[in-house]
């Protein structure tokens, strides 16, 4: 079978990227090994999908080189996407900071892009296990249901996160195969873990959340965070963790509101216990922990100045060395990817392969939590789309 553009990945971007691809009228063909199509799409949001983020910028992405987003998300907007919401007549939502969901099913977005597809001409073919790739004159994809030639080849295989899900490497080996550099490649937007002697304390606030700030490598995100029997999570946790290296302390204010140090010294003279002044402010578990390993004393009165002092740093510059992360399983996204000085960034061609394009979380653009990397892939196989 001949085509003029063969899509590997049958997720966001290479859906975008197909749609986009036979409005123009080359006939397309998407290959996935899995049985369904976009199976990420799919757990997004917690099953509703948080297909975009009103406020997405070139900010809002981490990146080896921050500018190469600029382009292609000026050329697909939020606004974009929910026109093509309306047209299919799906209801969606806004949530806080600007987060975009849909009121019903996540499963309403994958029918839209399928319905899509159809319309465009593109042919989706499951089930299909890629062998090798080749390429002469044409790029010779050889399944094992047979082999395809194609004049462009689009890889959108996404990263390594949601193993789960049947997240493979195939698209960074494809990467190198073709001489590409890929940058390196980390879990992001994920959960902390901790050596023993802090996991041993997590363990016994499970389940506990409370909004602090969040400080790593010069980066600072405010928000929730959850306790674990492993470690931390909470969306101010997977924030950060798109920033951490091995070895990095995170440092946590625990009350980013409140001035606790004024608080104490007003009750210092008091018999009031420090966890329970502490516990009006956080979570009653949580003070009374927090205050049995740092404070075991007690009463306020039991302290001098200056270790009210010490202790109310303590509470707004908890530092704490994670151990790891929760790995790949847990990961929403990878950070890193096929390095951006090898692509253009108006249509994703590899400069080093003519016809080779990349696209979505293969690419080292990594963003925020919230719709932003969801919105990366209706960007960038929308870009891709126009040129292949």
């Amino acid at each position: 079978m001949t085509t003029d553009v063969t899509i590997i990945g049958a997720g966001a971007s290479g859906l975008m990227c197909a749609i986009e691809a036979g409005k123009r009228g080359r006939s397309v063909a998407v290959l996935d090994h899995a049985a369904r199509v976009g199976a990420k799409i799919l757990a997004s949001g917690g099953g509703r999908c948080n297909f975009t983020n009103l406020r997405i910028g070139p900010s809002d992405y981490l990146s080896e080189n921050p500018h190469f987003s600029k382009s292609a998300l000026a050329r697909f907007t939020p606004g974009d996407f929910t026109a093509l919401l309306r047209k299919h007549g799906i209801a969606y939502y806004e949530k806080e900071q600007g987060r975009l969901f849909c009121i019903k099913s996540s499963r309403l977005i994958v029918e839209m892009l399928e319905r899509e597809c159809a319309v465009s001409g593109a042919e989706l073919r499951l089930n299909s296990r890629i062998l090798r790739i080749t390429k002469k004159d044409h790029f010779l994809i050889t399944t094992e249901r047979g082999e395809l030639k194609a004049e462009s080849l689009v890889i959108a295989t996404g990263g390594l996160s949601f193993r789960s899900l049947g997240a493979t490497g195939f698209g960074y080996r494809t990467a190198s195969q073709f001489g590409l550099r890929v940058t390196p490649l980390n879990p992001a937007l994920v959960p902390f873990i901790f050596p023993a002697e802090d996991t041993s304390f997590f363990r016994g606030l499970s389940g506990v959340s409370l909004v602090a700030s969040l400080r790593c490598n010069r980066s600072c995100f405010r928000g929730e965070i959850l306790f674990t029997h492993q470690g931390l999570s909470g969306p101010a946790v997977l924030q950060i963790s798109s920033y951490w290296d091995k070895g990095d302390e995170v440092v946590i204010d625990l009350l980013p509101d409140t001035d606790i140090f004024e608080l104490f010294k007003l009750a210092m003279l008091s018999k009031t216990e420090i966890h329970t002044l502490l516990s009006r402010h956080l979570p009653r578990r949580f003070s009374r922990a927090f205050c049995d390993r740092y404070a075991p004393s007690g009463h306020l009165h039991d302290y001098s100045q200056k270790e009210l002092r010490e202790f109310a740093d303590l509470l707004h510059g908890w530092r704490l060395k994670p151990s790891g992360t929760a790995g790949y399983e847990k990961a929403e996204v990878t950070r890193g990817g096929v390095d951006t000085r090898e692509l253009s960034s108006k249509t994703m061609e590899s400069m080093k392969v003519p016809g080779l394009y990349f696209i979505g979380e293969l690419i080292d653009v990594t963003g925020q939590l919230g719709g932003y990397n969801l919105h990366w892939a209706w960007a960038s196989g929308y870009a891709a789309g126009q040129y292949v």
